[in-house]
Order: C-alpha cells, then structure tokens, then sequence
C-alpha cells in the first residue's frame, strides 16, 4: 500500500508506503492544544516507509519526549515523533489525500478527553496511550 498526503498549502508533501500499525484517536491535552480541537487522528507506520517528498517540515518540541512536525507556510500538522521510539511516528490521518484510506481502531488518552464530547462509536477506550504502550 502506498498512501499520499500533504499540508494544507502543498508545500508539504509525504509519501507512506506501507500499511500503518494502527490508528487511533488521541484525546490528550497536547493534541488538543496543538491543533484546537477536540480530538486528533492519528496512524503509527515504520520511519522506513515514511518519507518526506517535498519541502522540510518544521519541528516543535511539544515536550521533553517527543516533537510535532508541521509545515513552515501553513502550520498543518503532519506527524508526532517520540524520541523513545525510533523506528515508527504517528501521521494525521486527515493529511493523507484520501483519509477515507485508514480507520481509526481506538480512543486513547481518553482521561483527557472533554466533557461536552459524546463517544458512540463503539470503538474501545483508553484512559492511558492504550494497546501500543
């Protein structure tokens, strides 16, 4: 499977050439400060089959374990890199050119998640960073 996406302005593009581990959707407060909403589609695939094809991203460390990239023109988030875990990184899944692709699979970090926001989707829950930790 090769998947395509890119940042909002183009100038960022990436290229994944594998099926991801697994997909979920984050509910911590990082993520949502990050990108001001609620929750954040993420898809965790090998660094060896992701790779950037047009421009650099920008790194943000968002904390002392981990850094997002994002775009330097436009600012859309792109990936989550966690210096304990070298050989994968979480990709937004609404990056991809078709997001329909993927499927997130779990809740995670759901202690965080807010209280107006109502869950039914059947989808198994995590207080913590979940199946993957």
């Amino acid at each position: 499977m090769k998947m395509q996406g890119g940042c909002l302005c183009g100038k960022l593009r990436y290229v994944v050439g594998s099926e991801p581990a697994s997909a979920g959707l984050c509910h911590c407060r990082l993520c949502q400060r990050s990108s001001g909403a609620p929750v954040m589609a993420w898809m965790t695939v090998s660094t060896e089959h992701f790779e950037y094809t047009e421009g650099a991203p920008s790194i943000f460390h968002s904390s002392r374990h981990a850094q997002r990239e994002y775009c330097p023109a436009c600012g859309t988030q792109i990936a989550f890199r966690s210096r304990d875990t070298l050989n994968s990184l979480d990709v937004t899944l609404n990056s991809l050119d078709d997001s329909s692709l993927i499927k997130p699979q779990y809740h995670i970090w759901t202690a965080s998640k807010v209280d107006w926001l109502k869950l039914d989707d059947g989808l198994p829950q995590f207080l913590d960073a979940g199946p993957d930790s």
